[in-house]
């Protein structure tokens, strides 16, 4: 209840809103004049962390970006090598978890990333755009947004 009486918290939540709104908006539009794919779901569960809890473990740069990029190799590898079927949907999550744990890199949304990957057949280029370009321009996006127009510090580390 504390929270509802507390200007501060919708100052927190609208900031948080627009921003992730902002992003969204800027990899949709990059796509659109691209021809090409900037945007995927886990994106916006990534907009929860990055702008909703900036100062979180899971929202700094190494775990957005190498958090996306992992769990998508992951997907295409376990595709490729063992095609999809129930078991290797599983394999595949399980193995990017690990991974994320293994390497601190622990993100998430990105545990969604080997089920679009295999649901989608999505092939090797999708590395690229819109994991790589997306995530870079998400966290690019973020340091700009925190430092420049919500007052909050982005990113607590960068590695």
């Amino acid at each position: 209840m504390k929270d509802l009486l507390n200007l501060a918290h919708y100052k927190a939540a609208l900031f948080a809103g627009v921003g992730a709104a902002l992003c969204i908006t800027g990899l949709s539009l990059m796509g659109t004049l691209q021809d090409s794919i900037w945007l995927m779901a886990p994106f916006g569960a990534t907009m929860v962390i990055l702008f909703g809890l900036p100062a979180s473990p899971l929202a700094q740069p190494r775990n957005i970006i190498l958090g996306h990029l992992l769990t998508s190799a992951v997907g295409l590898s376990v595709a490729s090598v063992m095609g999809v079927h129930t078991w290797s949907l599983g394999l595949a999550v399980g193995l990017a978890v690990m991974l994320m744990l293994l390497t601190h890199t622990t993100h998430p949304p990105a545990g969604a990333n080997p089920l679009i990957i295999m649901f989608s057949g999505e092939g090797w280029d999708f590395l690229l755009t819109p994991v790589a370009a997306g995530t870079l321009t998400i966290v690019l996006f973020g340091y700009l947004y925190h430092n420049r127009i919500s007052g909050q510090q982005y990113p607590q580390r960068w590695l």
